[in-house]
Parts: C-alpha cells; sequence; structure tokens
C-alpha cells in the first residue's frame, strides 16, 4: 500500500478537514488512511499532531463509532503494538478471548513475539507472560507461556531426530498424560518449522494419519485448537490465516473483530497470499464475501484494505 507522491502534511490537512466538519466526511479518511503503509500512517499522525496539537487515534475514536471504530484506529497502530492491543484486550476483558490469543501466539515469528511483548510493557505497564499467566489455565495456558517466550529454533534442522519426535508425538496422542501433553507442546513450541515439517511427515508414516486428525481425535477444548493453529501455521501460515477468515465470517455470524484483526496485522504482510489461498480454498474472494456481510462505511474500509489486485473480483 506503499503511496508513491506522498506527502504526510497535506494527508494531515487532509484528515484534519474531514474530522472538523459538521458531519465527518469518512470516504476522506478510507481513501487516505487505507492507501498508505503503516508507516506513512506514522508519519501523518505526527504531521497532525504538529499542525492541530492533538493526537490523530483519539480524534478518530471521538469521531467514529463501532467496527468502522475498530478499523480506522487499527490502521494507526505499528503492528507490535497492534499485537499488544489485541492481546490486552483478549486478556483484560469480560471474558478472555482464546481464539485472539491463538492466533496471535501461534503465528507470530521470535522477532514479532519481542518487539509485541516490548510494546506490551511500554502501552500497559504489564508483563504479557504474567498476564497469560493469571488470565488461562491447563495444558492451553502451558502452551501459550511457551509461545510468548519466543524461543523457537529458527532455520535448523535435524533429519535424524525427526522420527524420535514424531514417535514422542504418536506417543503423546495415545497416552494423553499431563507429561505427555508437556511433552507435545514442548516439541509444538520449540522445534523449528524446518524441522516440525519433517516430524510431521515422519508422524504421517508411524500413524498412518495427519497430525492434526490425530490431535483433533485425542485432546479438545483451546489446548487442542492452540495446538492445530500451531501445526497449521508451520504448514503454510497463509492457508491458516485464510481458514480462521472464513470460519470467522461464516460460523460465527460474522465475527467482526477476528476478521478486522486479521486483515489489519497481515496486510503489509501476507494478504495477498492469504486471499489467493483463500479464493483457491473456498471458490469465492475473500473480497465477495466480506461484501456479502459488511456493510456502509465499513465495509468500505474491508474492501480498500483487501484491495490491491481488483481484476481479480
Amino acid at each position: 500500500k506503499f503511496s508513491p507522491n506522498f506527502n504526510p502534511i497535506t494527508d494531515a490537512q487532509m484528515l484534519g478537514g474531514a474530522l472538523q466538519g459538521i458531519s465527518c466526511e469518512k470516504d476522506v479518511l478510507i481513501d487516505i488512511l487505507t492507501q498508505r503503509c503503516n508507516s506513512q500512517r506514522l508519519m501523518i499522525a505526527e504531521a497532525y499532531r504538529d499542525m492541530y496539537g492533538r493526537d490523530l487515534i483519539t480524534d478518530l475514536k471521538e469521531n467514529l463509532s463501532h467496527h468502522f471504530k475498530e478499523v480506522m484506529v487499527g490502521l494507526m497502530y505499528p503492528p507490535a503494538s497492534y499485537d499488544a492491543h489485541e492481546l490486552w484486550h483478549a486478556l483484560k476483558g469480560v471474558d478472555t478471548e482464546e481464539n485472539c490469543l491463538i492466533d496471535i501466539l501461534a503465528s507470530r515469528t521470535n522477532m514479532e513475539i519481542f518487539q509485541m511483548k516490548e510494546a506490551y510493557l511500554m502501552q500497559y505497564n504489564n508483563d504479557l507472560q504474567q498476564d497469560i499467566d493469571s488470565e488461562t489455565s491447563g495444558h492451553f495456558r502451558d502452551t501459550l507461556m511457551n509461545l510468548a517466550q519466543g524461543t523457537r529454533m529458527e532455520g535448523y534442522a535435524d533429519p535424524s531426530t525427526a522420527a524420535q519426535d514424531a514417535m514422542i508425538l504418536w506417543e503423546a496422542c495415545q497416552q494423553k498424560t499431563g507429561e505427555h501433553k508437556n511433552l507435545l507442546q514442548m516439541i509444538l513450541c520449540n522445534k523449528s518449522y524446518q524441522q516440525l515439517w519433517m516430524v510431521f511427515q515422519e508422524f504421517q508414516n508411524i500413524s498412518g494419519q495427519d497430525i492434526v486428525d490425530a490431535i483433533n481425535e485425542c485432546y479438545d477444548g483451546y489446548f487442542q485448537e492452540l495446538l492445530v493453529a500451531i501445526v497449521l501455521c508451520v504448514r503454510d501460515k497463509p492457508s491458516y490465516f485464510a481458514y480462521r477468515l472464513y470460519n470467522a465470517i461464516h460460523d460465527l455470524g460474522f465475527h467482526n473483530k477476528t476478521v478486522i484483526r486479521i486483515l489489519i496485522a497481515r496486510s503489509e504482510i501476507d494478504l495477498m497470499n492469504i486471499r489467493q489461498r483463500y479464493k483457491e480454498r473456498y471458490g469465492k474472494s475473500l473480497f465477495h464475501d466480506i461484501k456479502h456481510f459488511a456493510s456502509g462505511h465499513y465495509e468500505s474500509a474491508l474492501l480498500a484494505i483487501c484491495a490491491g489486485d481488483a481484476e481479480d473480483y
């Protein structure tokens, strides 16, 4: 979304005009904020503060409402701050939003996790790991805690231990003791993606079963959902997010928060690939499905984030 003829001062002026008017000009907000990349939006916010002596995020919050507000405000956070913001609300809301915790912690790289923990501390003066510890429980908590360490091996693979790891996973699916659950999550949270790729092949050879099917058969609840999310991210992150979006749009009566979070968080990472996988897997484009469920300025904003190669539609 990088805008080539970018001028933060002009953009800030346009936004100021749109927000000051008698009725807020929402189309102008969409045209500007969805068509700049995150670093450009941060420069606009700085120019806005210099020009009006006010915070752009605060002004957006005051002038907008509902899901449209969530989209426009969400775009203004740097990626690590946005993850921190989402995790904080998922942990500290009335009900813990386990799906948000799963989405974020199962999919982020070590570097992203490190930056998100720093942002969390800065924004909320709290330790992310302590909050996970106090707001979740059981083996689900242990697995989240492990992921939140951000200590996954990177780029390393040892074919000679892949079969051994696969055996441990297979036994863990048979035995289901606390110790076995622990071994299962230790392997899934700490081995490199390259290693796990081989482990899953070996698992198939040993058990004649796909690892996802085995986990679904043996475990349940959020622990099971989290383990499956890790496996799917190892295999193909864009496919994982396509699957999460599809479920959020169809199963839960359009779960707005999930759709907004994935579109914003992945918009500069792999959204193009996610959209490709979505179309391949579900036959309809993500663009089409959002259009079908959302409406008004909220719909326009989501579609603008999702656009980019409109000739597909």
